[in-house]
């Protein structure tokens, strides 16, 4: 196992340039949310995702073992935010690697704080 010199690892990150249509299906985005979680090492507890209506983006969280993984979309602005915060063995960068995969963002902004 390894030993982390903090509790968790916050990794925040700006998606811009995501195709609008990646953006809106809160089904897709819980799956891939999941299974980013998982291709992390974190075990889900549960998930709750709401999808804003026509054209609208997707809010959704999560829970985690580990701690959490959320997504705030905006289709109309090619853009998501995307907060993954785990702690332990989990590592959030495979995470975020998955999500990059599955969104296809044209740009990727990236802060990682040690918490704890």
């Amino acid at each position: 196992m390894t030993v982390h010199a903090t509790p968790g690892r916050h990794v925040l990150a700006d998606f811009r340039g995501v195709p609008a249509a990646r953006l809106t299906d809160a089904e897709a985005l819980e799956r891939q949310m999941t299974d980013a979680a998982r291709a992390a090492g974190a075990q889900v507890l549960s998930a709750h995702f709401h999808h804003f209506g026509a054209g609208a983006g997707v809010t959704g969280v999560v829970m985690l073992s580990e701690s959490h993984i959320s997504i705030h979309s905006w289709p109309e602005h090619q853009f998501a935010a995307l907060d993954i915060f785990m702690c332990g063995a989990a590592r959030p960068e495979l995470a975020l690697d998955f999500l990059r995969a599955a969104l296809s963002p044209e740009s990727v902004q990236v802060t990682t704080v040690a918490r704890g």
